[in-house]
Formats: C-alpha cells, sequence, structure tokens
C-alpha cells in the first residue's frame, strides 16, 4: 500500500533547474536508498517532501493526501520526520529537552495551561518526560539526558537528531547522511540501530547516505540521482552493475569484458 508518491516533481531556482521530473511512489514497510553524486538534488527531493521547499511543478501524496503546498508543520503533524545532512540540535539546551521538543508536537493543552503549569499540561509533561527517557534508552543515550546537547560526541549527537525525529511519532522517516562523520564500529551499531527502528516503530524509511555499504546492506530499493534526474532504480545487484550509475560516479564509462 502506498504511503508516499511524489509525482513526476521538478523545481527551478532561477534558470536552474535543481530537480527534474522525480518520480516516486514508496509502499508501507519500505526502506528505500536515495544516491548520487554531490550536487546530484537529493537533499532538495527531501525538502519538497517535508515543505521546506514547494515544487515548481508536480504533486506530492501521503497517504493519498496531497500535500504538496502543506507547510512543514503540518506535514510533520501528518507523520513525516526527517534528520538533516548538517546537524540541526538546540546545542544550549538538554539532550532529553532535545527529545522533548519533538513530543511537543502532539501537546493538547491550551497555550494558558502551559503559562499557569495547570494540571493538564504538567500531566502532559510528565507524559512526554517519560516517553523521551524511552527514546532515549533506544538510541543508548540514556546517561547523557542531562548533558548539553552540543557537548555530545559527534555521533551521539546523529543518534539523538533520530531520537528527537522519532519523537514526533512518524509514519516516513527521512534520514540524510546518517552515518557521515562515523566510524566503520559505529556505522555498523547505526545500520542494526535503523533496522531495529523500523521494525519496531513500522517505519518507513527514505535514506539519503554516500556510505554504500551501508546503502548495499540496508536498503531492499535504490534510487539514484545525477544533475536532478533519476538514472537508475533497482534492488542493490542492479544499481552496482548499472553502466549510468557507474559512469555517474566514477566520470567514466563502464566496460564489460
Amino acid at each position: 500500500m502506498s504511503i508516499l508518491k511524489a509525482d513526476h516533481i521538478t523545481i527551478r531556482f532561477g534558470g536552474l533547474t535543481a530537480v527534474s521530473n522525480f518520480y516516486l511512489n514508496l509502499q508501507k514497510g519500505e526502506l528505500v536508498g536515495l544516491i548520487g553524486p554531490n550536487g546530484a538534488g537529493k537533499t532538495t527531493v527531501f525538502n519538497m517532501i517535508t515543505g521546506v521547499y514547494k515544487p515548481t511543478k508536480g504533486e506530492i501524496y501521503f497517504n493519498g493526501q496531497e500535500i504538496t503546498k502543506k507547510s512543514v508543520d503540518k506535514i510533520t503533524s501528518l507523520g513525516i520526520a526527517r534528520t538533516f545532512q548538517n546537524i540541526r540540535l538546540f546545542n544550549n539546551l538538554s539532550v532529553i529537552d532535545n527529545v522533548m521538543i519533538g513530543c511537543h508536537l502532539r501537546i493538547k493543552s491550551p497555550v494558558l495551561s502551559a503559562v499557569f503549569c495547570l494540571p493538564q499540561y504538567l500531566q502532559e509533561e510528565n507524559y512526554m518526560r517519560e516517553e523521551a527517557e524511552e527514546l532515549l534508552k533506544e538510541v543508548k543515550l540514556e546517561k547523557f539526558k542531562n548533558y548539553v546537547a552540543g557537548g555530545l560526541p559527534y555521533g551521539e549527537q546523529r543518534k539523538l537528531e533520530i531520537a528527537r525525529a522519532l519523537a514526533t511519532r512518524p509514519k516516513l522517516l527521512l534520514l540524510d547522511e546518517p552515518a557521515a562523520g562515523m566510524n566503520p564500529h559505529e556505522t555498523k551499531e547505526l545500520m542494526t540501530f535503523i533496522q531495529r527502528i523500523q521494525e519496531k516503530y513500522k517505519l518507513t524509511i527514505i535514506l539519503i547516505e554516500h556510505d554504500m555499504k551501508v546503502v548495499m546492506g540496508i536498503c531492499k530499493r535504490i534510487l539514484v540521482l545525477d544533475y536532478g534526474k533519476t538514472i537508475a532504480e533497482g534492488n542493490p545487484e542492479e544499481i552496482q552493475h548499472n553502466p549510468e550509475v557507474i559512469k555517474a560516479y566514477l566520470g567514466v564509462e563502464a566496460s564489460y569484458a
């Protein structure tokens, strides 16, 4: 059953076409990789799906509802969450407060309840704190919950950003280069972690990643972008042997004896 459909979306910035005629029909429960050389348009696709950019042409549907022109907060509330290529944490807040910010999307108490710390708000706040602590256990950061987020090592900040995204209770999770800056051991742990949270939270995941061991190791379907256009789609083995993909990455024609 389709959860996300990007129906031939195009975006132009002035005279530059950043993404052209991109199509994706994502099924519930899939873990799909989106790869391509630097500047291929991968993050721009994420920005259109999450409402940061509005496509110049084409439509985007989530669970059958058109979201093409919706705002970022509306799209997040529908069940789409993301992480960023460059980590975007609230560095001066504590680790647990960063996760609770994700939980606050679902708060039902009126503003005045928060201002005057009324029982309804306090009850919700306590519930959100418990949920945030559980998510920190999931990413093995519970012992750092009172640390300042900006003081965490790089790899731990990556995990914290994923925990904050999970706090919004997404149905679709977009991960933008989650293995960036990680050593081989951390990368291996990340692969296991992504598969675990996908199963536990029944997530559909789109993954942008330059580490091909990650992409080929956990993605069942891969799309390849180059200069804003989709040049290949298939399973890991098909992508590895695709001449257009080899040319895009290596700048040479593929040759088979």
